[in-house]
């Protein structure tokens, strides 16, 4: 069985990032309201851009509990499509993702 202890630290280090960034999206979009009309019109563009961050924050993380439970679970690094091993390459460039290479594609 491998040792995924540092990959552990990694995904809770980034899980903690992502919600102190998804914090600081609301805090910035809560900001937002000037009475002028073009102020407001640009800021609204402002808004979209930060929503779709925060949406973005939030898939990862989904990925990154979904991983976190597959560690607790010692499901963690092998697919959940397949069964087979995810390689360590792929665990380090994606340490969230439930599929192989193969069952990614």
């Amino acid at each position: 069985m491998r040792d995924f202890t540092d990959r552990t630290a990694q995904l809770e280090a980034r899980r903690n990032e992502l919600i102190a960034r998804m914090r600081s999206l609301d805090a910035e979009l809560d900001t937002h309201g000037d009475p002028d009309w073009e102020e407001n019109a640009t800021e609204h563009e402002q808004d979209e851009a930060l929503e779709a961050l925060g949406l973005s924050a939030q898939a990862e993380l989904r990925m990154i509990d979904g991983a976190l439970s597959r560690l607790a679970a010692g499901e963690y690094g092998i697919c959940v499509r397949c069964g087979s091993d995810i390689s360590e390459e792929r665990l380090d460039l994606l340490p969230a993702t439930p599929f192989c290479r193969d069952c990614a594609r």
